[in-house]
């Protein structure tokens, strides 16, 4: 054996000039094999090709011992172990400890979506693992558009960013100027806040006009420029439902529209100001024509505050034949329904996101959220993170004829409609 083992040193001594110790783990003396050349075992990719799946350029083909079968048997297995790693990270739990959860608000403090942001988050990172804090960014310009580029395009999508965003942000009419470099649609929708309903207070005196082509028109209060989505409702009653009414607009905020309801100045206006609604329901000279209702489980369903009063929606069944004008309600009631959402960069891992939606429900259901949002406002509805991508799904299904159908209506009806 030592005659051997002198045979093999110098081979040793020139490969590696450190010292060489080797052990005997046996009594007996082990025989040493002569090493053998040996081809080298080819790669996945050098399998394929023998098999004839793959074209290897530059090489001539090589003569496996293997046979096709093995071969391909053990690329299946080297995919597969792959696989199975991947899946086991996917699934390692996720953990905030320590960390800081950034939210993105398109728009100044201080206003609605801001407030919101801070209420919802706050709460949220509480039922996150791992308890984060929580950091809100506003960067408000050009309608949200610089807010919503700098989060797809400079964040990464690691879990610690979210957007909080409103309506304006869904509409297709701002994410298809050429400006805007964000799609809504290939976000990873965390929960929202419905509007909760928006309803057409009439005064009672003036519902027989309402449908009386030969007398006075009932008159629509509004405000300023394009009315509100909500106040929108009687333009769609005037177009399919025959209603006899006209626009007066110029008011300067609600509060001024709901003294002008009282003092007979306007015979219908909207609101979804639960307070405002009881109010002058409760004089007895006032009823709900209709309201928009809220979306909960994918379906506009009615707010009990509101009793029986019908939905609109339920008043416009059956009522347009025309698909692009379908396709303009269908555009209008989404933009009624939505209010303010919260969502992920696009490719956020998937276990990011679950968290995400578990800690927003959570705390969607806490006690606190319906306390703290009075002090945002009296209807602050929860919405689920599949009503939220329903609706901004509809949204971006929207065609510009459908847009452009609810403009030529709105000017129909002497409204000048961007």
């Amino acid at each position: 054996m030592m005659n051997n083992l002198d045979q093999h040193l110098p081979t040793l001594n020139q490969r590696d000039s450190r010292s060489v110790i080797l052990r005997c783990e046996r009594s007996e003396p082990r025989r040493m094999r002569p090493r053998l050349a040996s081809r080298p075992r080819p790669s996945p990719f050098e399998a394929l090709a023998s098999l004839g799946h793959l074209r290897v350029t530059g090489k001539k083909p090589f003569a496996s011992k293997q046979s096709p079968r093995a071969l391909a048997l053990g690329f299946s297995l080297s995919l597969f172990l792959i696989a199975a790693n991947t899946v086991a990270v996917a699934q390692e739990p996720v953990s905030f400890r320590g960390k800081t959860i950034v939210v993105i608000v398109g728009s100044p403090a201080g206003g609605g979506t801001d407030a919101s942001a801070r209420l919802i988050a706050s709460l949220m990172a509480n039922y996150l693992p791992g308890k984060p804090a929580v950091l809100v960014r506003n960067i408000p310009g050009a309608q949200g558009i610089t807010a919503m580029n700098y989060f797809v395009k400079q964040v990464a999508p690691d879990g610690l960013t979210v957007m909080m965003a409103s309506t304006t942000q869904a509409d297709p009419l701002l994410y298809r100027k050429p400006q805007a470099q964000f799609d809504p649609t290939t976000f990873a929708f965390v929960g929202g806040i419905g509007r909760g309903g928006t309803v057409l207070l009439l005064r009672k005196d003036a519902e027989p006009r309402l449908h009386d082509k030969r007398a006075a028109p009932i008159v629509m209060g509004a405000l300023g420029g394009v009315p509100r989505s909500g106040m929108q409702m009687t333009a769609w009653g005037i177009e399919f439902l025959g209603w006899n009414a006209k626009w007066v607009l110029g008011y300067r905020g609600t509060s001024d529209l709901m003294i002008a309801l009282e003092r007979g100045e306007i015979d219908v206006t909207s609101t979804a100001n639960l307070f405002q609604v009881q109010k002058f329901l409760d004089t007895g000279r006032f009823k709900i024509l209709g309201q928009s209702g809220a979306l909960h489980g994918g379906q506009m369903l009615p707010r009990p505050e509101f009793g029986g009063a019908p939905l609109f929606a339920d008043l416009m069944r059956g009522k347009i034949s025309d698909p692009v004008a379908q396709k303009a309600f269908d555009y209008w009631s989404s933009m009624t329904a939505l209010d303010k959402w919260f969502a992920l960069p696009p490719k956020a891992p998937d276990a990011f996101v679950r968290a995400y939606r578990s800690a927003y429900k959570a705390a969607a259901a806490d006690p606190e959220f319906a306390e703290l949002g009075k002090r945002i406002s009296e209807d602050l509805d929860p919405m689920a993170y599949e009503d939220v991508e329903l609706l901004i799904s509809r949204l971006g299904d929207t065609p510009p004829e459908a847009i452009a159908y609810l403009s030529a209506m709105l000017r129909k009806q002497g409204i000048e409609a961007e």
